[in-house]
């Protein structure tokens, strides 16, 4: 399976402006900027997309995790942050922090904790990443 994405990019870095497409069609021609990655413009950047792929993929995961202890979430709501650091050999996503809420009838709190610790480390994207990833998870 592949899934595929482009970027378009015109001008310079600081006043240049682009666009970011996605296959799916979800996203068409989505503005993304020099503001839109450091300051607060309006539009997307990659960084925000990498955080809603790895929300995503990990609730996904515990979701996995859980059917098979026999268990199915009523809720499970993920946020991600993705931390860019300037290093000195440059910009680098030095972490991801999944903060996950859940409501899961009859779940123990081992068996929460395991799913979720095997989803952190099972998802593809966590696996994806070199950066440390953290995880806050909350059995309601």
């Amino acid at each position: 399976m592949k899934r595929t994405a482009s970027a378009q990019w015109r001008g310079d870095l600081k006043s240049g402006k682009g666009e970011i497409s996605t296959e799916s069609g979800v996203l068409s021609q989505t503005q993304y900027s020099f503001s839109t990655r450091f300051e607060n413009g309006k539009g997307t950047n990659p960084e925000e997309l990498l955080a809603a792929a790895h929300a995503g993929c990990f609730t996904m995961a515990v979701s996995a995790q859980l059917a098979a202890a026999g268990l199915t979430a009523e809720s499970l709501e993920t946020t991600c942050a993705i931390t860019l650091d300037k290093l000195p050999e440059g910009f680098t996503i030095t972490a991801s922090h999944l903060e996950l809420k859940a409501r899961v009838p009859g779940a123990t709190a081992d068996q929460f904790h395991t799913a979720v610790q095997n989803a952190k480390t099972g998802c593809p994207v966590s696996r994806l990443y070199k950066a440390e990833i953290t995880l806050s998870a909350t059995l309601l």
